[in-house]
């Protein structure tokens, strides 16, 4: 006996199921509550809930009908018992009393419809004291009766209809489901509508039977789940669903959005900071560049403002110089012709005074004074001379086919006695095959003797060396001269202004600063250069170079 109290309800349920399967389920549907469950154009039951149901029906091998009309009228019939099912509504809790819920299909989220221009409102709270029309019956509706909102409730048979009395002026609001508000929206062709605020009220929808009925519920949930793990659900659901839920406000594209663009905007200004850093640099370095050009310029102008004085100053110079050159050589025959005279007179009469001094202290002064005299006029006469060549304008009419190894030949032999004077150990090695170059021949010899006399003079004894070689480069078309000596050196400070004019460090032995200036700007003239470095362990290298107009032979 208590086996059999255990199977009885088994076997009711077991026999309600097969009554179930051999039976028609009369299934009740909004007939205007698109587009979950609507009916279409050709007066069929259309939809998310429609083909959902269908799909149910067919894996669970029932028998359907679906029955729709206004929601009021099938819910009516579903207490009733008229019908089986409803295939969608929104569970809650007063309905939750009379009604089984199977698990949701579907979320419906309710919104607040408004006419474009006029006051807004966002939340429940804001409906109080105004004109609000619901689907009567519908969730929204026992929502307003439960709660007191404060809004004048209107109550319309649809959602549609809900809609155009809003559309045509008629109350303040419709609060209506979102995704079917939006649907019937662009179907009605509602333009002075919208939705204002953002959807609230997420709601669970789905089957629902009456108390009772658990073993119809139990095929709609089991249907459901084999949708759901098939994937078939969801293929509905885009299906109905999907576009609409596109045309609300996009907030995660929006962010997405709003990320990627505030990434650009990062690194365009990270970028535009670097580029202005950039730029702030280059103009830096440029500001002083100019200032180095500006300069230079200032410079130029005050060396040939000094140029076109020391050419007058030269010229004004030359002539006394010239007098005196001239002059006290005969001075000095004079003074040796009269000597004898002098001397005759000391020996016979004594001592006397000659030009205030005594005779005997002059006859050793005078010569010394003669000679000093013509050794100083000489000496102007050269610096005189290293002015103008200083301020010469360099003639380019003069051009000479020449080879350097032939110049530097020449000069040491004009400087043989200068440099035997200096050292005992000079060299040259002098390159074969040196390519001819163009200019003024006897301005490069200027130069290499000013170059020699400069590495005799840093020379401390005459062990230390002088060598001399000459080489060609030929991808920079150019040939040169190496002058290597052991001698003191030069300090890096001085280096930078060696061909600065009148800069030497032998103003004291009588140095005038002109000479590596003026060759300085002869090499220029002939397209090369001077350089200077020390060379290894101790002394100087000097390396001159021109350009030369031919392939060696």
């Amino acid at each position: 006996m208590t086996h059999f109290k255990r199977l009885f309800p088994a076997l009711l349920f077991c026999f309600s199921l097969h009554s179930i399967a051999s039976e028609t389920i009369i299934i009740g549907g909004d007939y205007s509550y698109p587009p979950y469950e609507f009916i279409d154009e050709k007066g069929q039951p259309s939809g998310y809930n429609v083909e959902l149901t269908q799909a149910i029906a067919e894996v669970m091998g029932m028998k359907i009908e679906f029955r729709m009309d206004e929601w009021s009228l099938v819910r009516d019939a579903l207490q009733n018992g008229e019908i089986d099912a409803l295939q969608g509504m929104v569970s809650s809790a007063e309905r939750g009393k009379q009604f089984l819920f199977s698990p949701p299909h579907a979320i419906v989220h309710q919104s607040i419809f408004a006419r474009r221009g006029e006051p807004r409102a966002s939340s429940l709270q804001q409906l109080q004291g105004k004109q609000v029309v619901v689907q009567k019956n519908g969730i929204m509706h026992d929502y307003l009766l439960q709660n007191n909102v404060g809004a004048i409730i209107n109550t319309a048979e649809t959602h549609a209809d809900a809609l155009r009395q809003l559309s045509s002026g008629k109350h303040d609001f419709a609060l209506v489901a979102n995704l079917p508000g939006l649907y019937l929206e662009q179907e009605l062709g509602l333009n002075n509508i919208m939705p204002v605020g953002q959807p609230f009220q997420a709601q669970q929808y789905g089957y629902a039977v009456l108390r009772g009925n658990e073993a119809l519920l139990a095929r709609f949930s089991e249907g459901l789940a084999i949708l759901n793990n098939t994937g078939r659900k969801q293929e509905i659901y885009n299906k109905w669903l999907g576009s609409l839920q596109d045309r609300g406000i996009p907030w995660r594209d929006i962010g997405k959005i709003t990320f990627w663009a505030s990434v650009l905007l990062l690194i365009f200004l990270s970028v535009a900071v670097i580029w202005n850093r950039l730029l702030k640099r280059e103009v830096n370095k440029r500001t002083r560049e100019l200032h180095i050009q500006q300069q230079q310029l200032i410079q130029a102008d005050k060396m040939t403002s000094l140029g076109i004085l020391v050419s007058g100053v030269a010229h004004e110079i030359n002539n006394p110089t010239g007098l005196l050159l001239l002059n006290l050589p005969i001075i000095q025959d004079a003074w040796r012709d009269c000597e004898a005279t002098l001397e005759e007179r000391f020996r016979e009469q004594g001592d006397f005074d000659l030009g205030g001094l005594p005779y005997s202290q002059m006859r050793q002064e005078i010569p010394a004074l003669l000679e000093d005299m013509h050794t100083g006029a000489r000496r102007i006469k050269r610096i005189v001379n290293d002015l103008k060549d200083f301020s010469r304008q360099e003639d380019d009419d003069i051009r000479e086919t020449f080879n350097l190894n032939d110049v530097v030949n020449t000069t040491i032999r004009l400087l043989d006695n200068n440099i035997q004077k200096y050292t005992d150990n000079f060299s040259s090695r002098l390159a074969s095959h040196l390519p001819d170059s163009s200019g003024n021949a006897q301005r490069i010899e200027q130069v290499i003797i000013n170059l020699i006399v400069n590495a005799c003079q840093a020379l401390e004894n005459r062990t230390q060396n002088i060598h001399l070689e000459t080489f060609y480069l030929p991808t920079q078309n150019l040939v040169g001269l190496d002058i290597t000596d052991q001698g003191h050196g030069i300090s890096p400070q001085d280096q930078p202004r060696l061909l600065d004019p009148f800069f030497t460090t032998r103003r004291e032995h009588g140095g005038t600063g002109l000479g590596l200036s003026i060759s300085g700007g002869i090499v220029k003239s002939h397209g090369g250069q001077l350089e200077f470095a020390a060379n290894k362990p101790r002394g100087t290298r000097v390396r001159m170079t021109i350009a030369c107009h031919q392939e060696p032979l």
